[in-house]
């Protein structure tokens, strides 16, 4: 796996051996209260992060322009903004954090679903 693949797919390793380390806390200390956040970083950061690697493998002609590398940007920014903002929601703080990266993260599903797009129409 090599080029923008290579990167999503490690943004996703990093993603899930964060996540089962939380999991592993949660476990060993029985509170389970961050579970919400886990598992939108299992999730997102691990399962879809992953997806967009195995995509942008399989269609190596998608990674090679401006908008795979804008795509890994929002893509990562999302996560690295939504988990932490869901934990300090969950934790009573302020929603804004776990809104905009929601949205955030919403905006690189819709980059992805352009890339598809215009793949789909090289085709």
């Amino acid at each position: 796996m090599r080029g923008i693949a290579h990167y999503f797919m490690l943004a996703a390793v990093i993603s899930v051996v964060l996540g089962m380390i939380w999991g592993l806390q949660m476990a060993i200390s029985g509170d389970h209260t961050m579970l919400p956040a886990h598992a939108h970083l299992n999730l997102v950061g691990w399962v879809t992060l992953a997806l967009f690697a195995i995509y942008y493998h399989l269609v190596p002609a998608a990674g090679e322009g401006l908008l795979a590398r804008v795509h890994l940007v929002v893509a990562i920014v999302g996560v690295i903004v939504m988990v932490p903002g869901i934990a300090v929601a969950h934790s009573g703080g302020p929603e804004i954090a776990a809104a905009v990266g929601s949205l955030i993260t919403f905006a690189s599903m819709l980059i992805f679903l352009a890339t598809v797009v215009l793949q789909g129409r090289q085709s």
